[in-house]
């Protein structure tokens, strides 16, 4: 039973990620997500203007003025007497703002990990940084 209930979670986990994005409005805003530090491991959309999304690929905006809050998994390296050990997860909650958002422009949102400091920044089409987090929760 167990092994089943795992099977079917797994499942549906991997055809969320298997389904197509929604077309691209030319009315909104697009924000892709990316993670190009290398302790990086998921950056997810979690809510847009406080309201809880339900595919966490992307974001897709009205022009003007949003909050993006983003779920970011990243690992921790530490070592001691020059010894690297086992690294360790941490779960944050990134929160940006950004007042300009304009119809048919393509964004992209970095999560990164420096050391122990994860941050985020918006950058715009013509990879200018627009924005940069102004709160960080991490909860692990």
């Amino acid at each position: 039973m167990r092994r089943l209930l795992l099977l079917l979670t797994a499942s549906s986990v991997l055809s969320g990620c298997l389904s197509p994005l929604p077309a691209v409005d030319p009315q909104m805003a697009w924000v892709d997500m990316s993670t190009p530090t290398p302790g990086g491991k998921l950056i997810m959309a979690e809510r847009l203007d406080h309201q809880r999304l339900t595919d966490g690929r992307f974001f897709q905006v009205t022009p003007g003025s949003h909050e993006l809050i983003v779920r970011f998994d990243f690992e921790e390296f530490s070592g001691g007497s020059g010894l690297m050990i086992d690294p360790s997860e941490r779960l944050c909650y990134l929160t940006i703002r950004y007042d300009h958002f304009e119809a048919g422009q393509r964004y992209m949102l970095e999560g990164r990990s420096l050391a122990f400091t994860p941050s985020a920044r918006l950058y715009n089409a013509k990879r200018e940084i627009v924005a940069e987090d102004r709160e960080v929760n991490c909860i692990m």
